[in-house]
C-alpha cells in the first residue's frame, strides 16, 4: 500500500482528502505544517507528498526546499495544492523542486490521477536504475548497447557552454535549482534557463532523463582542475 503524506493547515480539507485517498487504497498521514511534515518524513518517508503552499510555521515552498536538500527527499514525488494559481506561482513551485501543481478548488479524482502518474514515473525510474546497477555489477551489457556506447565521448565534449556545463554537473548530483543557484551564485531563473537549454541540446525532456543520460554514459563530475 502506497503512503501519501498530506500537508495542509485546513483541518477540514485534510480530513476530506485523507478519507478520499484511503478509499482509493492509499495509506495516508496528514499534518498541518511544513515543520511537522519534515519530522514525519524523517521518521517514515512516504511515496508521495501532497502539500499546501500557504501554511503557518513553515510554508509549503520552504518545506519543499528543505526536503529537496536532504538525500532521502530528493526524488520523492511532490505535488503542490494551492489557491494561488497564477503562472508565476506555478513556476515558482516547479523551480523550487515540485513535480506537479494543482490549484484549489480541485476534483479529488484529478489529484489521484496526478499521484498515480508520479508513482508510475518513480516505478519506471527505479526499475531502470536497478537494471543499470545490475549491469554494472556483472560487467555485462547487451550487444546492441555495447555497440552504441563503444565510442562514448569524453566528459567535456558535451555540446554545452561553460555556464551550462557547470549547471549540468550540479543537476546530475541531485541538487535543486535553488541549491544550484546558491552554489553557483546565480539566480534560480538563470539556472532554469540553463537547464532548459541543456535539455534542448541533449534532446531530453526532464531532469530524470538527464540523470539517466549522464549515468549511462559514465559522466562524472570533473576534478577542480578540469572545471571551467
Amino acid at each position: 500500500m502506497k503512503k501519501i503524506l498530506v500537508v495542509d493547515d485546513d483541518r477540514t480539507l485534510r480530513t476530506v482528502l485523507t478519507r478520499y485517498l484511503q478509499t482509493q487504497g492509499y495509506q495516508v498521514q496528514d499534518v498541518s505544517s511544513g515543520m511537522e511534515a519534515l519530522t514525519v518524513f524523517e521518521q517514515d518517508a512516504p511515496d508521495v507528498v501532497v502539500s499546501d503552499v500557504m501554511m503557518p510555521e513553515m510554508d509549503g515552498l520552504e518545506f519543499c526546499r528543505r526536503l529537496r536538500g536532504i538525500p532521502s527527499g530528493q526524488l520523492v514525488p511532490f505535488i503542490f495544492l494551492s489557491g494561488k494559481g497564477e503562472l508565476e506561482d506555478r513556476i515558482q513551485g516547479h523551480t523550487i523542486g515540485a513535480d506537479d501543481y494543482l490549484t484549489k478548488p480541485f476534483d479529488p479524482r484529478e489529484l489521484v490521477a496526478k499521484i498515480e502518474a508520479q508513482l508510475e514515473r518513480s516505478r519506471r525510474i527505479n526499475a531502470e536504475m536497478v537494471r543499470l546497477m545490475q549491469q554494472l555489477a556483472t560487467g555485462a551489457a547487451p550487444a546492441e548497447e555495447k555497440s552504441q556506447h563503444s565510442d562514448v565521448p569524453p566528459v567535456m565534449s558535451l555540446p554545452l557552454t561553460p555556464a551550462e556545463q557547470r549547471v549540468f554537473w550540479e543537476v546530475i548530483q541531485g541538487f535543486t535549482n535553488k541549491q544550484i543557484s546558491d552554489r553557483l551564485f546565480i539566480s534560480p531563473r538563470t539556472v532554469q534557463t540553463h537547464l532548459s537549454n541543456i535539455l534542448g541540446k541533449l534532446e531530453l525532456d526532464n531532469r530524470s532523463q538527464l540523470v539517466r543520460f549522464a549515468f549511462e554514459r559514465g559522466y562524472r563530475r570533473p576534478s577542480n582542475e578540469e572545471q571551467l
